[in-house]
């Protein structure tokens, strides 16, 4: 796969990486405003929402799409619905509530470094030595922004801590092969277009949220109070909207706009949003360390930005 974009095309697809950041950051804080809810629920409760409102958009014109699909492209969409929404967002959800933000947001945010050394593979893509200098900021604002939660003693138990991390490491593999396969597919499908492509995965991602409906309704054993009930499915309802519907979109299109290896330092956004969403929830300002982080995370993706310049 090759793709050189142009000056205006490459600002467009960074607008829209940014804006998927923004958007996709509200996800790390949504077990810390249901925190009273499993993260099976609500993966369960946020899919629903994603998964309803993306038949209602697109039942008008269902036929019309779906007579594009063939059984090879179903099955890729069940692999995106379970690798970038169902499994992904349940180990992150996992995570957070049991190794908090700081944590997950650290290791997340190697995704980057993943998503741009496969990237660095592609047909025409920018050789790997030329992304160092970029790969070198991105892991380096990453160990700041977690490095002050790991440096203060435990909330929780050692264990705990463990289940968490181990949790944050899976969803690093479930996104990263969601966000390689999800390039490369934009980029042989020209006949769909991505608000459409966007709201199948929606489909697919709601009918495997129906199938763990069963495990919630078992393993549901906590009491919850009508407000709580009505805090939750807002909170399922307003993720699923504006992440997984509008976040989605605009990810979409900044994967048909850039070449992989700059798709990968869009992820960094993600993170930093989830941060500032953070830093807001906690009622405090950025310390030197996550400061040092924003700014690394600059320097990275500027120099991404500058790597592919010259080599387009």
């Amino acid at each position: 796969m090759s793709l050189q974009p142009s000056s205006g095309s490459t600002l467009t697809g960074i607008a829209c990486g940014i804006g998927a950041g923004a958007l996709w950051g509200l996800v790390f804080l949504a077990p810390e405003l249901v925190s009273a809810f499993s993260p099976l629920q609500l993966t369960v409760g946020r899919y629903l929402a994603f998964g309803a409102m993306s038949l209602l958009f697109i039942l008008p014109r269902w036929q019309k799409i779906t007579c594009k699909l063939t059984p090879t492209i179903w099955l890729a969409l069940g692999w995106l619905a379970l690798t970038g929404n169902t499994l992904y967002y349940l180990l992150l959800a996992s995570a957070v509530q049991l190794g908090g933000i700081a944590m997950t947001s650290l290791i997340i945010g190697f995704l980057p470094v993943a998503v741009t050394i496969i990237g660095s593979r592609d047909r025409g893509a920018v050789p790997l030595k030329k992304l160092l200098p970029s790969l070198f900021f991105c892991a380096l604002g990453a160990i700041c922004i977690g490095w002050q939660a790991i440096a203060n003693p435990f909330s929780q138990t050692l264990a705990v801590q463990i289940a968490g991390l181990c949790c944050a490491l899976g969803a690093l593999v479930s996104w990263t092969s969601y966000a390689v396969s999800n390039s490369r597919w934009l980029s042989r499908l020209d006949n769909i277009s991505i608000h459409h492509w966007n709201l199948l995965v929606g489909i697919a991602t709601g009918a495997q949220a129906i199938i763990l409906l069963p495990l919630c309704l078992v393993f549901n054993t906590a009491h919850h109070s009508h407000v709580e009930w009505a805090k939750f499915v807002g909170v399922c309802i307003g993720v699923g909207m504006l992440a997984s519907i509008m976040g989605n979109a605009l990810w979409n299109k900044m994967s048909r706009l850039l070449p992989l290896t700059l798709v990968g330092q869009m992820i960094l956004f993600e993170t930093l949003f989830a941060l500032m969403y953070g830093f807001l929830w906690e009622q405090r300002l950025p310390t030197w360390l996550e400061t040092v982080a924003f700014l690394l995370v600059v320097f990275s993706v500027i120099s991404c930005i500058q790597v592919h310049r010259k080599h387009s």
